[in-house]
């Protein structure tokens, strides 16, 4: 089934209650402007071109490219506070072209996930 996937869907999204565990997003008990800070950070590091970002509507939009082709896919970051005041953060990756992404935005989502958690844990 991932491989249907893979080759029919060319986005990717975070959700809290997704089949894929990388997928579920993240929610961090530290403030909002300490998870914004190593958003962008982690977006530069990763070669991301940031076209717009809203630090009062906690939203980023980005533009990243595949390694191998250098196709130009978007990547939009949303960050809210949720009930509990802790800061939630999603994502949503896709491709501008093709009808199948082989994984590219599931895997791109997931490191940046990583690449965040690191950066808010000091390591």
């Amino acid at each position: 089934m991932r491989l249907l996937r893979a080759l029919t869907t060319n986005r990717a999204w975070t959700d809290p209650e997704s089949d894929d565990p990388r997928l579920r997003g993240r929610t961090y008990g530290v403030p909002f402007a300490a998870v914004w800070s190593a958003v962008l950070a982690e977006a530069a590091a990763r070669g991301w071109s940031v076209l717009e970002a809203q630090p009062v509507a906690g939203e980023i939009h980005a533009e990243a490219r595949t390694r191998l082709w250098k196709f130009v896919d978007d990547v939009w970051v949303r960050l809210s506070l949720d009930a509990d005041g802790q800061t939630r953060m999603d994502l949503v990756s896709a491709s501008r072209v093709g009808r199948g992404d082989l994984g590219t935005n599931a895997r791109r989502i997931a490191r940046f996930l990583r690449g965040v958690d690191r950066r808010l844990n000091g390591k």
